[in-house]
């Protein structure tokens, strides 16, 4: 029997997947009328002209350039994406997909947003690919901010200065205002938690900082302040004549308890799950303020009486609230959690994991990709789409990202198949059995690509590149060729699920 614990309202809800019983219900493996399925890439893995037509630099170019990546990768190149706008178009003509999601560079856009000077070179560029994804019947879904600040916001004091608020709504004004008639998905920021924990909290990538104990914190502030303000600045200048839906993307792994008849296992997995989702997830689809249980931990452990977490006046919490039209998550695998003994406590460095004070592991059982953090676990994802459904009143989803690496670059990628066959199945199971609003689903990657600070060590794509080639051709892999029957199958027709 499967077990997930998950905490609503402050009860602990048991979701089981037993055995087929006498009393169980086949479903079918066909999606709503209406799914969307795509596949994604953000702008610095992929395009490459890392200084042509006007582009600045960005913290990532700074980074790579400093050899900080591995194998000394830098992104300027990459999938010369930006020189092979047709190429991508055919594969992705050839997949059949509905959407694909990827992200605008804002260094190349507004290549000092202290300025606010346009670069139409840019505009140019991103509107004839917007154009031509519209005349193959393919919706583009925008990603506004995928991890590339410009340098020159960086060395400005980042997210921690004010001011970015207004430098972040001018450059959304800018891609609504060029791209909005063409654009029906609009995505604010990727995995916050990814850019801000990770980078500015465990130094893994750019800018490379390891300030775990305040700059998470005070950057995710003035981000869900930039995401609001570009919500709110769509719905009163935009949404009446190019009628889009405006949301963010947000890491949404699975904090599964460890044992789950274990009420203290219970809880602390429902704190992660608060840590992870809840930081980014509970202004925006909640009360428009930080989970209760964030505020509470991150207090508890600050120095004197003033938390680390800064506070939203009441003014903001309102402004906050609400300000999503859809739930994009990322969701690649699960963790489990336990509370954190006093010898794993102590080895934590203050900050967000010593704050959450939650012990994680991982299943050895669990089959493993070439990534450090990512594991089969097709159940996890059905947890994350439950833990949505049941704290944010079953708001419609779409799955932005999900996804394996393998390191072979091979394009014999039955594991990958596998993956995403199990993976599918979870969200059949959550969408018919548990009821679940899922709209879409993402494959994460369309192409290998430059995979941040793993440079092109580890690859997520349905199609092959050969990083060593100048021409960086496209080779289509086997689980490109399953994952285009399924979309023309909207699901698996064949496949019955039996739930008891």
């Amino acid at each position: 029997m499967l077990v997930l614990g998950i905490v609503v309202n402050n009860a602990i809800v048991v979701m089981t997947s037993s055995p087929v019983t006498s009393s169980a219900e086949f479903y079918s493996g066909v999606l709503p009328e209406g799914f969307t399925w795509g596949v994604a890439t953000s702008a610095y893995q992929t395009e490459g002209a890392w200084n042509e037509d006007g582009k600045s630099e960005s913290i990532w170019d700074r980074y790579s350039h400093a050899g900080r990546v591995a194998g000394h990768a830098t992104g300027d190149v990459a999938c010369d994406a930006y020189h092979k706008t047709q190429d991508d178009l055919n594969i992705l003509k050839e997949l059949g997909v509905k959407h694909y999601r990827f992200s605008l560079s804002w260094s190349r856009l507004i290549p000092d947003p202290t300025t606010g000077q346009v670069n139409f070179k840019a505009v140019s560029h991103y509107g004839r690919f917007i154009r031509a994804l519209k005349e193959a019947g393919i919706e583009p879904m925008v990603t506004i901010f995928h991890f590339d600040l410009p340098q020159i916001l960086e060395e400005n004091g980042s997210w921690s200065n004010d001011s970015i608020v207004n430098y972040y709504t001018q450059y959304a004004r800018l891609a609504f205002s060029f791209f909005g008639m063409d654009v029906k998905y609009w995505l604010t920021f990727s995995e916050p938690w990814v850019f801000l924990y990770l980078c500015y909290g465990k130094a893994e990538c750019a800018p490379g900082l390891s300030e775990a104990g305040t700059l998470p914190y005070s950057h995710a502030h003035n981000v869900i302040k930039s995401h609001a303000h570009a919500y709110h600045l769509y719905q009163q200048h935009f949404q009446h004549q190019y009628h889009g839906l405006v949301s963010i993307n947000l890491n949404s792994d699975f904090m599964s308890p460890k044992d789950p008849n274990n009420a203290s296992h219970v809880e602390a997995a429902e704190r992660a799950q608060q840590f992870l989702i809840g930081w980014f997830a509970n202004p925006i689809y909640g009360n428009g303020d930080y989970p209760d249980v964030m505020k509470e931990y991150v207090r508890r452990n600050s120095q004197g009486n003033v938390s680390r977490l800064p506070e939203f006046t009441e003014d903001e919490k309102n402004f906050i609230k609400g300000t999503y039209d859809y739930y994009s998550m990322s969701h690649y695998s699960t963790i489990l959690c336990e509370p954190a003994d006093t010898e794993y406590q102590a080895a934590m460095k203050p900050g967000y994991d010593g704050d959450m004070q939650v012990k994680q592991s991982i299943d050895p059982t669990w089959r493993k990709g070439a990534s450090y953090y990512l594991y089969f676990v097709p159940w996890g994802l059905r947890g994350s789409l439950n833990w949505v459904r049941t704290h944010y009143n079953n708001v419609p989803v779409i799955i932005g990202e999900n996804g394996v690496t393998d390191s072979n670059g091979t394009t014999s990628d039955s594991f990958r198949i596998d993956f995403h066959r199990e993976y599918l199945e979870a969200m059949i199971k959550a969408i018919h059995v548990d009821g679940c609003d899922v709209r879409g689903y993402t494959v994460w990657s369309l192409m290998d690509n430059m995979e941040w600070g793993h440079g092109y060590t580890e690859k997520f794509g349905l199609y092959y590149v050969n990083f060593s080639d100048p021409l960086r051709h496209r080779v289509r892999k086997d689980s490109a060729t399953f994952y285009k029957n399924v979309i023309a199958d909207n699901g698996f027709p064949g496949l019955q699920i039996l739930v008891g």
